[in-house]
């Protein structure tokens, strides 16, 4: 149950897209009566909408940005208090802006409000800067190495079960086809994964790009290894662990069948299933 803002004492206030581990660090300082102010700009692809509840253990309050953007910095943090009237401490990331045009950052907030203004400075891995905008690029280069690294956890994409080509269980091997419309997607190609599907993890082997041998469509396509699981319009999650290659052309369904074969062997030899 979403504990009542009245009870609230202490608050982090971010974007938090992908809910990454510098994200992570500011939940570290709130309160046992903390909780997650998102500032939703309509433009989170990691976590889009509520995924972000995932992976908090504290409520979490969205504000449109659009409905506060006007507002000057005092009257944000004015109209806060009034929301979250134990307000006693904020926390933010380094570079935090808020107020009309961004103008006001951490020295005016900690002006402006009267509790404890808690900044956490820019944290890096491997001399990469742990942004959301950072981990974005990683994942169009389809490097889920990188990727998991910064955010703490596998990157998963969620989306709806849709009727496919029909040619997999046919001629090739069963997949699921899904309909992804609200994540960011790597580059195209071939990458280990697991596939969750009513709340069971499998080992898989996902392509996502242009069916370039068959009907040159974009699909997003995932095979279950030793195990055909029916699905039907349900929502399907994919978590991804490392790319094995990129998209391809082949001359013919038979090379095109032997390398799919390959790739659930590579996939099988990740996690060390029996082939």
């Amino acid at each position: 149950m979403k504990k009542s803002k009245k009870d609230i004492t202490s608050i982090a206030i971010g974007g938090f897209d992908g809910m990454h581990i510098a994200h992570q660090s500011l939940f570290t300082n709130l309160s046992k009566n903390g909780a997650v102010v998102v500032i939703e700009s309509g433009y989170a692809n990691m976590t889009p909408e509520n995924t972000r509840e995932e992976y908090s253990s504290f409520p979490i309050f969205y504000y449109e940005l659009n409905s506060i953007k006007h507002l000057e910095g005092k009257e944000f943090i004015d109209q806060l208090k009034i929301e979250f009237p134990s307000l006693k401490k904020i926390v933010v990331g380094f570079d935090f802006c808020f107020g009309k045009n961004r103008t006001y950052c951490v020295e005016k907030l900690k002006s402006i409000f009267d509790g404890d203004v808690v900044v956490i400075n820019e944290i890096s891995v491997n001399d990469i800067p742990v942004h959301s905008r950072v981990i974005r690029e990683y994942i169009k280069t389809g490097d889920f190495k990188t990727v998991n690294t910064l955010l703490g956890r596998k990157y998963k994409i969620t989306g709806l079960q849709i009727k496919g080509q029909g040619l997999g269980k046919k001629e090739f091997v069963p997949t699921i086809n899904l309909k992804v419309t609200k994540y960011i997607l790597p580059k195209e190609g071939v990458y280990i994964t697991k596939t969750i599907v009513d709340g069971k993890s499998h080992p898989s082997i996902t392509f996502i790009g242009h069916r370039t041998t068959t009907d040159g469509s974009f699909a997003i396509e995932t095979h279950i290894i030793n195990n055909d699981i029916q699905v039907h319009e349900k929502d399907v999650s994919i978590k991804f662990y490392e790319k094995t290659r990129d998209n391809k052309k082949f001359d013919s369904f038979e090379k095109l069948k032997e390398q799919i074969l390959n790739d659930i062997n590579d996939c099988k030899n990740y996690f060390n299933l029996t082939l």
